[in-house]
């Protein structure tokens, strides 16, 4: 009784639920963006409930496919599958739910979404495998998690705009930045067992140079967003605080000095795609 009680708690951290906050928002700015105003209760319920599943299910089979990886790594070897808190086949029929749950989401939106769905899933299942060949993986991150307002904005107007992949390519070069920083917790892992990562290919330092570079761009995609569909100041001043977080982010660490890079990653990045997203909100109610 006491493990059946349990498992909600142990899926929810097997997908790191409280990291939704990096994409959700961003999958609501593009519903924002693409209408100009607050969209109908049902497209953001159906957009809220397939991006659950998406996140979902990408997750699980990250899991599922890093296990061996995973249990091997001191700092992830007590995460539920390593550590035998959920088994294989829970995971799996995990993954198998929160797959349903983004094909009947999908389903319900635009009719050009029941045939993009599969896009994507490749990402999905490819992504796991790109470290075990190439440091690229940060860039296909970035590419996947820049769906989520390209998805939304697809899901409510059946259309796809420049504005649209502006965004959608800012979200992807704020991913694939703040990965950038990410892989550091594993440099030294990575380099003993043979992975892949921008680091262990290119060095810490530059590194740093490649986060700010992704970084700069993802600032100037979200004003050339805000040109292109002529938006009022209440965008731009969240525009301005982007980029005042991203430059606060990028103080807190530097080579050598990674004492708050669990803050630069985890908090930094929490807290930027929800000011954003509030500002993008309190435009589309003006």
């Amino acid at each position: 009784m006491t493990t059946v009680v349990a498992l909600p708690r142990r899926f929810a951290s097997l997908v790191k639920i409280e990291h939704t906050v990096f994409a959700l928002p961003f999958a609501y700015i593009g519903a924002l963006l693409c209408v100009h105003r607050i969209p109908s209760a049902h497209d953001l319920v159906w957009i809220t409930l397939a991006m659950l599943g998406a996140r979902s299910l990408a997750m699980g089979l990250n899991r599922v496919i890093d296990a061996e990886i995973d249990a091997r790594n001191p700092r992830t070897a007590d995460r539920e599958l390593p550590a035998g808190r959920l088994s294989r086949v829970q995971v799996i029929v995990f993954c198998a739910l929160a797959f349903s749950l983004y094909l009947v989401s999908c389903f319900q939106l635009a009719p050009i979404v029941r045939w993009l769905w599969p896009i994507p899933l490749v990402g999905f299942v490819v992504y796991p495998y790109l470290k075990r060949f190439t440091w690229l993986s940060h860039i296909w991150l970035g590419i996947v998690d820049g769906l989520a307002p390209v998805g939304a904005w697809v899901a409510i107007t059946g259309h796809l705009p420049w504005p649209a992949w502006a965004l959608g390519g800012a979200v992807a070069l704020w991913v694939a930045g703040f990965d950038l920083f990410y892989s550091l917790f594993d440099l030294e892992f990575d380099r003993e067992h043979g992975l892949h990562s921008f680091a262990t290919r290119f060095g810490e330092r530059r590194l740093f140079w490649g986060a700010r570079l992704a970084h700069a761009a993802t600032v100037a995609l979200l004003a050339a967003v805000g040109f292109g569909l002529h938006l009022g100041s209440l965008y731009w001043v969240g525009v301005a605080a982007v980029a005042a977080l991203l430059a606060y982010e990028h103080a807190l660490v530097r080579p050598g000095d990674l004492r708050r890079l669990n803050a630069a990653f985890f908090t930094m990045n929490g807290i930027i795609s929800v000011v954003f997203f509030g500002f993008v909100l309190a435009e589309a109610a003006a």
